[in-house]
């Protein structure tokens, strides 16, 4: 595989993670940006507290697709770039994408989509551990930041090392976007969801 052929496959995945689900649902069915709403963040928490439970759910799930589309491309196509390393480019997309002027999400689902992709026991584990923590702290940013911790507590015992440097690259980037929430947490200041 020729190092274009890298940059192409990385330029993809990141083309797909940059696909703004929330304000592409947002605007198309509500007529709503949600960018001018709630926190201002492209992400599913926002979509889900702008536009409802339905429209976050279909964010949600597009967030995390775009991250597994872009991790099985590489399967896909024979191709030996790393699965990881093209869902490490959603991720980033997801983030910074380029069709909403580099102001996206916190990388949570799309990071997630990454490992239903490659290590779906994994996911399973983090959605069951994230609703779990939602439940009892109502709170979207700290259980986002628990699922992270976990997630990198399992890659250790896994052993799998692309594995184990890729989780901490996406736990790292997740838990440093969280960093205002973190304060408004200390200050009590952040909101919590009121449909669980």
């Amino acid at each position: 595989m020729t190092r274009m052929e890298y940059v192409v496959f990385i330029l993809i995945a990141y083309l797909l993670g940059s696909i703004p689900s929330g304000l592409i649902v947002g605007k198309i069915f509500y007529g709503v940006d949600i960018r001018e709403h709630g926190s201002g963040n492209l992400g599913a928490t926002n979509a889900f507290r702008t536009l409802g439970i339905k429209a976050g759910s279909v964010v949600i799930i597009a967030d995390i697709l775009k991250g597994t589309l872009a991790t099985l491309l590489p399967i896909w196509f024979g191709a030996d770039l790393h699965p990881l390393i093209a869902g490490m480019a959603a991720a980033v997309g997801h983030s910074f994408p380029v069709f909403a002027g580099f102001r996206g999400g916190k990388a949570v689902a799309t990071s997630g989509g990454v490992l239903l992709a490659y290590e779906p026991v994994l996911f399973l584990l983090l959605v069951v551990a994230f609703l779990i923590s939602l439940y009892i702290s109502k709170y979207v940013s700290l259980s986002s930041i628990i699922v992270s911790i976990i997630a990198v507590i399992y890659t250790f015992f896994k052993g799998d090392i692309p594995l184990i440097i890729v989780v901490l690259f996406l736990a790292s980037f997740v838990i440093f976007r969280h960093r205002a929430n973190v304060k408004r947490i200390l200050n009590k200041t952040e909101p919590k969801i009121k449909w669980m």
